[in-house]
């Protein structure tokens, strides 16, 4: 094995959290992935983890081979990459990071179309509930809500968007008159659960001046930390949910769904391609990001049309 063979295997091991979870990754017995480890260490004459067959702890030699031999790896990749560029074809790794619910309905269709167009990329797509770290779980590509705060990190919009409050035709037809987000303290809102929080707070704009702006504390009998749920629970009457746009148009459209306050809009909740900054980006990651910017387009319509039609047979 070569000094990079070396780096590569550590940073994935790093990366696994585990000796099982690298054997599971690596197609390798448990007892290989260990001698392997331990062989490393002797060459390097230091310890670089703790370890069980569950978990992982690096220690500060680890640390620093796994940061600087990271650096050397990608400077390897990057250059590999840039003397291939002349050829027609993508190939290489592709990982990509996605929150579940968006992640089923518009990346995994995507991202399928995309290997098909190009048969020489190895894609590998993860969903979680909450978005994950593109460094620490070596991802390629993170979709997320909103611009990163990291300004290691490039955003590039693949979809506007904004939150919708909305509820079904039959519990709207039971509603008070709502004038402003401030009447929905004493409604049943339907609450998706982030961070552990014991309430919700949602906030909203004046829709003819985006700069007046209203939050509100919600509560409700019902709740979930899943989106899918609470969507299930909005359609199925049990109360008013904020949700996003690409999650509901298609409801509100065939009137499963009706659209409130039509006078307040919620804040918005643009899609972003995120990825690292590096002097050269791998061709394939700028042309699957530049592939979600323009297809995104044509599978999410524009909110005007949609929720003007909605509005007008309720709100006249």
């Amino acid at each position: 094995m070569t000094s990079l063979d070396d780096l590569a295997f550590f940073r994935r091991l790093a990366h696994a959290g585990s000796l099982t979870a690298t054997a599971r990754e690596l197609g390798l017995s448990l007892s290989a992935v260990s001698k392997r480890l331990k062989q490393l260490e002797a060459r390097l004459g230091v310890e670089l983890a703790s370890r069980t067959t569950r978990r992982l702890a690096l220690t500060a030699e680890g640390e620093r081979y796994l940061a600087r031999g990271g650096m050397i790896l990608e400077e390897l990749s990057e250059l590999e990459e840039s003397l291939g560029e002349h050829r027609a074809e993508l190939s290489g790794p592709l990982r990509v990071n996605a929150t579940f619910g968006f992640g089923r309905r518009h990346v995994a269709p995507l991202l399928s179309a995309f290997c098909r167009d190009h048969p020489g990329i190895e894609a590998s797509l993860e969903l979680s509930g909450f978005p994950l770290s593109l460094g620490d779980q070596a991802f390629d590509i993170g979709i997320r809500v909103g611009e990163p705060p990291d300004s290691r990190l490039v955003a590039r919009r693949i979809l506007a968007n904004r939150r919708v409050l909305c509820a079904a035709p039959a519990r709207v037809a039971s509603l008070p008159p709502l004038c402003s987000p401030a009447d929905l303290s004493g409604q049943a809102c339907l609450l998706l659960r982030e961070n552990d929080s014991d309430f919700a707070v949602w906030r909203f704009q004046r829709r003819d001046d985006p700069t007046v702006e209203q939050a509100v504390k919600v509560a409700g009998p019902l709740a979930s930390n899943d989106g899918e749920v609470i969507m299930r629970l909005a359609l199925d009457g049990h109360g008013i949910a904020l949700r996003s746009w690409w999650d509901v148009h298609d409801h509100l459209a065939r009137g499963r769904l009706v659209e409130l306050l039509p006078d307040w809009q919620g804040v918005r909740a643009d899609f972003h391609a995120v990825y690292r900054q590096h002097r050269h980006v791998p061709a394939r990651i700028r042309a699957f990001v530049t592939y979600l910017e323009q297809e995104m387009a044509s599978r999410v319509p524009t909110r005007q049309n949609v929720a003007t039609a909605s509005r007008g047979a309720l709100f006249p």
